[in-house]
């Protein structure tokens, strides 16, 4: 028994290093790219970012499939390299997940902005094109922006006073909006908003009030609350975008 418990141990030792950076760790799978008339990415992506999700991170942004996590996924940061000997950089592309989509064992639909980073020279970007389906390795990584706020996006489909949907853009860090709640002045309580699709969270009920919100975010360091004050004045509009105080790593 004693010999049984020592094994264990030696074998925890072992995988303790690959447990803790299991997400610097490549996986294997494939790429492809949809077609857009600027090489941007499409506003009327799944995640329901609208030109947020064209233009965010240079349009260099991607549809997956089991990574959109029925929204969960929306804005986590991938990087992404092809395994196609001599015509991949060593780098290759940071892209930003926008959109659901589904291709032939493909884990990644890249804008054309994106899919042209895979390529080390303008002669491999024509062959990787050309390909259309080309074998890659990911991982996902921090998300980085020069807006280092959270900006809180009242979705156009939102309708003043009696509906509310919003957008959190610019989720630094590799983390996830797992939750979201206001807060409710005259019951004294939070409630929760529903994940209408993608990254759009929604209530019928909007206080009658600046309206204070609270997000659950799943990151590498845990679960935690963080709570924004005054987030959407009392006189919002649909399209608007508010910034927050609120900077996460």
């Amino acid at each position: 028994m004693g010999g049984f418990h020592f094994f264990l141990a030696i074998l925890g030792l072992v995988l303790l290093p690959t447990l803790c950076t299991s997400q610097d760790t490549f996986t294997r799978s494939r790429a492809t790219y949809y077609g857009s008339p600027d090489c941007y990415g499409t506003p009327t992506g799944a995640c329901g970012y609208g030109e947020y999700g064209r233009t965010v991170n240079d349009g260099q942004v991607s549809a997956v499939a089991r990574l959109y996590r029925n929204g969960t996924g929306c804005g986590g940061c991938y990087q992404v390299r092809c395994i196609y000997p001599p015509h991949c950089s060593n780098d290759g592309v940071n892209a930003v997940v926008t959109d659901y989509g589904e291709g032939d064992r493909t884990d990644f639909i890249f804008s054309p902005r994106a899919y042209a980073k895979l390529a080390n020279n303008p002669a491999s970007t024509e062959v990787l094109f050309a390909n259309g389906v080309v074998d890659i390795e990911f991982r996902r990584i921090p998300c980085r922006y020069s807006t280092p706020n959270l900006v809180f996006k009242v979705h156009e489909q939102s309708k003043f006073p009696e509906y509310l949907a919003i957008v959190v853009q610019y989720v630094a860090g590799r983390n996830d909006i797992t939750a979201v709640e206001f807060w409710q002045e005259d019951r004294k309580q939070w409630s929760s908003m529903r994940r209408a699709y993608g990254a759009v969270w929604d209530t019928p009920t909007p206080p009658r009030r600046s309206i204070d919100l609270r997000f659950q975010v799943s990151g590498s360091s845990g679960i935690k609350w963080v709570q924004a004050s005054n987030a959407i004045p009392a006189d919002w509009k649909a399209g608007a975008a508010y910034t927050s105080a609120i900077q996460l790593h």
